[in-house]
């Protein structure tokens, strides 16, 4: 049995002031690295075989400083693209509440809330599933079909593809899953890719 923890990075820059920020590289706030030290505390207890993050640096940064405080700093780590965010498309960089004054609440939660309705020039969370969860069932879950223990540090609405493929989620259940950032996700898998055991974060 393999142990796969899912985190979600810290908060970053454009979380703090509200932005769409997908495939923006903006890097993680002084509350987002104490977020990151906290789930390093709460992981202290697994030794992980190998850990696998997104190319932005808002994930790259907690997950070194989820490794500092695990003391396992020499993990194999493998980056990859396929773990991004998703991408918002004309909506990056804009402000949610101007976006919502500009483009009308209803579509903007349309496109924050729908599976399958991309912002403009943006992806759908269906986009980013099928991006992520190749990689995901071609490099990350047989690491932990072997036993191994795995880390990813990646994003909400990546992390979400993979929960979705996880725990055998329709599009309007995993539409209500929200993934809080640092509350890392425990699951057993077992020698099938199955999930034996889900534990969820514990409170900050």
């Amino acid at each position: 049995m393999g142990k796969l923890v899912l985190v979600r990075h810290g908060q970053s820059q454009w979380n703090l002031e509200n932005r769409f920020t997908g495939w923006v590289d903006v890097p993680i706030t002084p509350l987002g690295e104490q977020e990151a030290r906290r789930a390093g505390a709460e992981l202290k207890g697994i030794k992980f075989d190998v850990a696998f993050v997104s190319e932005l640096q808002r994930a790259n940064q907690t997950l070194g400083i989820i490794l500092e405080e695990i003391g396992q700093k020499d993990l194999p780590v493998k980056k990859d693209a396929a773990l991004n965010e998703r991408h918002y498309g004309d909506l990056q960089g804009l402000d949610k509440a101007e976006t919502i004054k500009k483009f009308g609440e209803q579509q903007v939660h349309i496109w924050r809330r729908s599976f399958d309705v991309k912002p403009p020039n943006g992806e759908s969370l269906k986009d980013t599933a099928d991006r992520t969860l190749p990689y995901f069932n071609a490099r990350i879950l047989p690491e932990a079909k072997s036993g191994k223990n795995v880390l990813v540090s990646a994003h909400g609405n990546s992390l979400r593809a993979i929960v979705m493929e996880l725990e055998k989620l329709t599009p309007e259940q995993i539409m209500l899953v929200n993934i809080g950032t640092c509350m890392p996700l425990y699951y057993d898998i077992g020698p099938k890719g199955e999930v034996l055991k889900k534990t969820a974060p514990t409170a900050a």
